[in-house]
């Protein structure tokens, strides 16, 4: 009897020791950290791409009093097209940026609030 009490028991008990699955947390917080840090990098990449054309259009307008606008619409034009198009490029990498630090953090904060040992070391 005693033995298809431990065989009905078995299936139930957690196979994995807790320091097992402490490392396997760990291991699954330091990989959303990296992932965290890739999407730092191409918010910060998504700033210089904007600062780009704004650097670049200011300069424009500063030298503004050394060229006749109507004279040089042609050139103008694809310039500030381009501006444009590197501006959306750069809004677009900070959007998708953002949305992944944010995905992240809900899951580290998951991992957390689930593990009282992850807990006291992250705030």
């Amino acid at each position: 009897m005693r033995e298809k009490d431990a065989a009905l028991r078995k299936p139930f008990e957690d196979p994995e020791p807790q320091p097992m699955r402490d490392a396997f947390v760990i291991n699954e917080i330091q990989l959303l950290l990296a992932e965290k840090r890739t999407s730092l990098a191409f918010l910060r990449t998504g700033i210089a791409v904007i600062a780009l054309p704004l650097s670049l259009v200011s300069f424009l307008i500063a030298t503004s009093e050394h060229y006749r606008v109507l004279r040089v619409w042609p050139l103008l034009t694809p310039l500030l097209l381009a501006c444009l198009a590197l501006m959306a490029f750069g809004v677009y990498l900070i959007h998708s940026a953002v949305v992944k630090i944010r995905h992240a953090d809900r899951i580290i904060q998951r991992l957390k609030e689930n593990n009282a040992l992850i807990a006291q070391f992250i705030q």
